[in-house]
């Protein structure tokens, strides 16, 4: 998996058909959806508009919430497959934790979905420590991968250091904060020693981490280019440091479905 990827959550429509092309045409390789954002088809067809073979771009997507019964996942797949007009996904996550569903049948349904290659890999979003182990036990698959909201306003340690320890990646959505990290004093001041925007030195920080993929959303073609520029420089111990500084309680997404989260 390409440690910076592409989000599409929230936009829609030709919005994300052209935003999917240019982020491919641009040198995105990880292109990140999900049934929830209703935007599989147009991510589809940007990935066709691109030109790019499909072997090249790693595309991931997620279960329908209340489709985790085995029926459910099979035909929440199915759908994504067709609305994404490919035969395979690279990926497919539970999108969150459910307590309504025996969380093995799903990852069961998951494997058969694996073994009949129409899916290469299955992970987990929005999953705490307490879900990881529950679905590490309740697989011989590898899990693939925890997908959860990660920014230089929130720490993350507990689940991060679980993924770690059992040779899970962590992707990071939201990285840019909703766009809090452009308006930060201590990220501009690294930005002007890197000749970098706040929200380059915020991406850097993430990737720069050990096992994490950072997948940032833009909508505008000025943005998709600058989160993809920040392979030219990397951040010095006192950079890290400053980050590492910076107040870490602030969750920006916290639905009332969500689990009781480790931090």
């Amino acid at each position: 998996m390409p440690v910076l990827g592409f989000g599409t959550f929230q936009i829609k429509g030709e919005d994300c058909r052209n935003a999917v092309k240019i982020a491919l045409r641009t040198g995105y390789r990880h292109i990140d959806t999900a049934q929830m954002y209703n935007n599989e088809q147009e991510v589809g067809k940007g990935i066709k508009d691109a030109a790019i073979p499909r072997d090249k771009i790693f595309l991931t997507t997620k279960l329908k919430m209340g489709q985790l019964e085995p029926a459910g996942v099979r035909a929440s797949c199915e759908s994504s497959l067709l609305s994404l007009d490919t035969d395979y996904i690279d990926l497919l996550l539970i999108h969150w934790p459910e307590e309504s569903v025996p969380l093995h049948e799903t990852l069961e349904a998951m494997e058969h979905l694996k073994q009949e290659g129409k899916i290469r890999h299955l992970g987990v979003s929005n999953f705490t420590v307490a879900w990881l182990h529950l679905a590490m036990h309740a697989t011989e698959e590898q899990i693939f991968c925890n997908q959860i909201e990660y920014h230089p306003y929130l720490d993350q340690t507990p689940p991060i250091e679980a993924c770690r320890g059992a040779g899970i990646g962590v992707v990071a959505y939201s990285p840019l904060a909703r766009g809090k990290v452009q308006r930060d004093e201590t990220l501009f001041k690294i930005g002007q020693k890197h000749d970098k925007t706040p929200s380059q030195i915020a991406l850097r920080w993430l990737i720069e981490q050990p096992g994490v993929i950072a997948i940032p959303k833009a909508s505008s073609e000025t943005h998709i280019r600058e989160n993809f520029a920040i392979w030219d420089f990397e951040l010095d111990k006192e950079d890290r440091n400053a980050i590492n500084s910076l107040p870490k309680n602030n969750r920006l997404i916290d639905p009332d479905f969500a689990p009781a989260w480790d931090t």
